[in-house]
């Protein structure tokens, strides 16, 4: 009889510790993703061992019921103690294999940071129901944005930004009823931002700098409630800045410097009490500048410089509640530079190489 039990308690182990372990085909997506990739320094792989990839593989975290693959979070640059003993930052090569793919429960697929991470986003990727997180920013990715990214309605946040993709900006992308933040800075994304952007009504940050994008500023980025942070810097973007950007309730920070903008500076934008900083430097913008400063004006940077702008230096700019950081340096100004807050504390170099600018901290008019 002794016997008999203890057989049957090692069969009820065994049958308790199935359960509790990952599934077979979540662990073979795990080791087969694991092959495709290279970290010779910290050893962050040779946690995956064992059975079961719920427990104790870094980076790694499942449902706590089904015990399905949920998060991959590897991230390259990390306060992890593992980083801290070998004093230093990740590194890793190789590319992302489609088996991630087989990971249908996946809601994170983090994969940030290691500089030498290559090859393209598998195409699958957009077959993964519950993903609420595509972070892979700071690698050597390549190849387009899947066409079909905006098969993944559950999505939140895409971090793309520091790689090498190419191609254009999906127009499926507009989908994405639930994206809050979306990252493609420093990449080679050309062609047109889609004209219906603005159907991303969720969207607070939307970050596309350092690209090589064309076409105009989409109108409909106008109609995007919550967005407040929009950054289109060093593009080849042209035409003019629709005037409804300066009536966006929660803009704060707009950087549209180093492009082909051209037209004139909306009133509306200036007069936006929310809006923070402003960057239109080094386009073709022209005409005066709105006189429509006021007292509630708060600008921690204000950047017009390398325009074509004319005419005087606002007065209205002197009640302004607070002007941190101002350049109207490289333009066509002309007139005195107005007395007191914020000219007082300002040097030479925010009015330099203008047509005839005169007073403090310039020459006496």
């Amino acid at each position: 009889m002794g016997w008999l039990l203890m057989l049957s308690l090692t069969i009820m182990l065994a049958v308790i510790s199935a359960v509790n372990s990952c599934t077979p085909s979540d662990r073979a997506a795990l080791l087969a993703f694991k092959a495709a990739l290279t970290e010779p320094y910290l050893g962050i792989f040779n946690t995956w061992t064992g059975t079961d990839c719920c427990s104790g593989w870094y980076g790694v975290s499942c449902d706590p019921t089904s015990r399905r693959v949920a998060d991959i979070n590897l991230r390259g640059e990390s306060e992890d103690p593992m980083f801290e003993k070998a004093g230093r930052s990740g590194y890793m090569t190789g590319s992302i294999s489609p088996e991630i793919c087989k990971l249908d429960r996946l809601t994170q697929l983090i994969v940030a940071d290691w500089k030498g991470i290559s090859g393209e986003i598998p195409k699958c990727v957009t077959s993964l129901p519950s993903l609420r997180i595509l972070d892979l920013i700071g690698n050597q990715i390549s190849g387009e944005i899947p066409e079909n990214i905006g098969n993944l309605k559950r999505l939140t946040v895409i971090n793309l930004a520091d790689n090498a993709v190419s191609g254009g900006i999906p127009s499926s992308i507009v989908g994405l009823s639930g994206l809050m933040h979306l990252d493609l800075s420093n990449n080679r994304i050309c062609g047109e931002i889609p004209a219906d952007f603005g159907k991303l009504g969720m969207l607070s940050r939307a970050l596309l700098s350092r690209n090589q994008l064309t076409g105009s500023i989409p109108e409909s980025i106008s109609q995007m409630y919550r967005l407040a942070d929009l950054d289109l810097s060093r593009n080849k973007i042209s035409g003019g800045i629709p005037e409804q950007l300066g009536k966006m309730p929660v803009l704060s920070t707009l950087n549209l410097d180093s492009n082909l903008i051209s037209g004139q500076i909306p009133a509306s934008l200036l007069s936006n009490s929310g809006v923070g900083i402003l960057n239109l430097s080094r386009n073709n913008v022209e005409g005066n500048i709105p006189d429509v400063f006021g007292s509630n004006s708060y600008f921690m940077a204000l950047d017009l410089s390398y325009n074509n702008l004319k005419g005087p230096i606002p007065g209205s700019l002197s009640s302004a509640k607070f002007i941190g950081h101002l350049d109207l340096s490289h333009n066509h100004l002309c007139g005195a530079i107005p007395l007191g807050s914020p000219f007082d504390h300002l040097e030479a170099s925010s009015f330099s190489n203008n047509d005839c600018l005169c007073g403090n901290p310039l020459r006496t008019c």
